[in-house]
């Protein structure tokens, strides 16, 4: 990830070694509350190590996850919302495990009730495509 460098000072001769790294430039997370932060993958890795807590996904799987939703991010190349951050991560572990899908969303969405899970389940479930009204 470095390009590596020998170089001469051009007024005494002496030769030494430089290293150039790529500067990413940071990504930020605009809050519900309208609060700008850094986006910090660490926090979406503690959300989803949660909702995986004794299940079956091992530890390399949720770094995949973390750096897929960085990554999809990333690709957006403006400003993300936290609601952004939060759907990737929720369509990730999807893919994943359902259990650990419906654990996330039950906080990332606030469930209040059995009928919210119930929703949830039944949306996860389906494999029907929605009919469209007319």
């Amino acid at each position: 990830m470095a390009i590596r460098r020998r170089r001469e000072c051009s007024a005494c001769n002496h030769r030494y070694t430089t290293f150039e790294r790529i500067e990413e430039v940071g990504l930020y997370v605009t809050k519900r509350s309208g609060d700008r932060e850094p986006f910090e993958r660490s926090k979406i890795l503690s959300g989803i190590r949660s909702a995986c807590k004794n299940r079956p996904v091992d530890e390399a799987r949720l770094d995949a996850i973390a750096e897929s939703v960085e990554e999809a991010m990333r690709l957006l190349n403006r400003d993300v919302t936290s609601e952004e951050v939060g759907m990737a991560t929720l369509d990730a572990l999807r893919d994943v495990d359902d259990v650990a899908y419906v654990r996330f969303a039950s906080v990332y969405k606030g469930f209040e009730d059995a009928n919210d899970f119930a929703r949830e389940i039944g949306m996860l479930v389906k494999t029907t495509a929605p009919k469209l009204r007319s």
